[in-house]
């Protein structure tokens, strides 16, 4: 039986704080970071390692309960420093191509 796969896709825009010669993305590790945090409260776990894909940074979560999976990655994409327009793709394991689903505008 296929996996839920909640696919959080973040568009790739620099954080507009950050000086020169500073890592444009910061948010990129912050949302890893707390992903790891998510994962080890139960509340999601990571199905796949994340990776650059056209124009947006993307997260593959998965879980048990789909309303809980993408409450989680809410709360990631709320983040301080995260860039507006993210949005998730619920899918499951048996797709082969990233962003093909069901979209769910998140902010």
């Amino acid at each position: 039986m296929p996996e839920l796969v909640i696919e959080l896709h973040v568009p790739l825009e620099p954080d507009p704080d950050v000086t020169e010669g500073e890592y444009k993305f910061p948010w990129i590790d912050d949302i890893t970071e707390a992903l790891e945090e998510l994962i080890e409260d139960g509340d999601a776990d990571s199905y796949d390692d994340s990776e650059e894909v056209g124009d947006h940074y993307v997260w593959f979560l998965t879980g048990e309960d789909e309303a809980g999976v993408l409450s989680a990655a809410g709360n990631l994409a709320t983040r301080s420093g995260v860039p507006s327009g993210v949005f998730a793709i619920v899918t499951d394991s048996d797709s082969t191509e990233v962003g093909t689903g069901r979209r769910v505008d998140i902010t």
